[in-house]
């Protein structure tokens, strides 16, 4: 393992799949503890034996992320067990996914659950996060944005919204704490090898791999190695950015 977080403390919220999962692993093999967060408790615990077998220290924590109540115990939790956070990746999110629909069509609840799931769940981890980061002087956040910001899908307006604001969040999130010794950025995957493309029509596959110019898309350790990269001192200098990850579909 290299030491590139030798001696910190990583969270990793939606930590048992894909960009989560791949992201957790990597922080632990480059030297950070690990704290795990997922609903998921099979997935979670994959995670962690494999985080475990590589040699790395890892507290996975069952949480339901929309639980404000149990979202503070297992900050507190993975606080206790491997000391104050010092990286903090903001991953949970998704679409609607089955209930997604233009928006002519779409309804509220289905709003109020992707911004909550997105926006409010990214929000209140790190108000209970970014104070202690304040008070030490060092801090590394990376929220977990998306292309459809600026590219503009008719069937997931809600989730573009809410990663949208995000992006907003992030900004303006930097600027706030950039004198305090914290980097706040943002990643913005396009179409990742993860579950949801893997249930894709064949058809609808196709279509959207014709949209990438590198002619693949991203793998979660494509994206993982983008997070370490910002979470570590390499991007000291770099706060209060949008770093899109989707194999060219889109210049930014």
């Amino acid at each position: 393992m290299t030491q590139r977080f030798e001696g910190r403390t990583a969270l990793v919220t939606g930590g048992a799949n894909g960009i989560g999962r791949a992201s957790a692993i990597r922080f632990a093999e480059q030297g950070a503890k690990v704290a795990i967060l997922d609903i998921e408790d099979g997935p979670l615990e994959e995670t962690a034996q494999a985080i475990r077998k590589a040699g790395g220290t890892v507290c996975p924590i069952v949480t339901d992320m929309r639980n404000r109540e149990t979202v503070k115990e297992a900050i507190d939790k993975a606080t206790a067990e491997l000391g104050p956070i010092d990286l903090l990746l903001n991953n949970v999110g998704q679409t609607a996914r089955k209930n997604s629909s233009e928006f002519l069509d779409s309804v509220p609840e289905t709003w109020d659950f992707v911004i909550d799931l997105n926006l409010m769940v990214t929000f209140y981890v790190t108000w209970l996060i970014a104070p202690g980061m304040r008070d030490r002087g060092f801090g590394k956040i990376v929220n977990i944005s998306s292309d459809s910001t600026l590219i503009g899908d008719r069937t997931i307006v809600d989730y573009a919204a809410a990663k949208s604001g995000v992006t907003g969040f992030t900004r303006g999130l930097a600027r706030e704490l950039a004198p305090h010794g914290i980097n706040v950025n943002a990643v913005a995957p396009g179409v990742t090898n993860t579950r949801g493309p893997k249930q894709l029509a064949k058809e609808v596959y196709e279509a959207a791999l014709r949209e990438i110019p590198i002619g693949h898309f991203a793998e979660p350790e494509d994206i993982a190695n983008a997070i370490t990269f910002l979470a570590s001192d390499e991007a000291r200098c770099i706060t209060g950015q949008l770093l899109v990850v989707n194999g060219g579909r889109i210049f930014h």
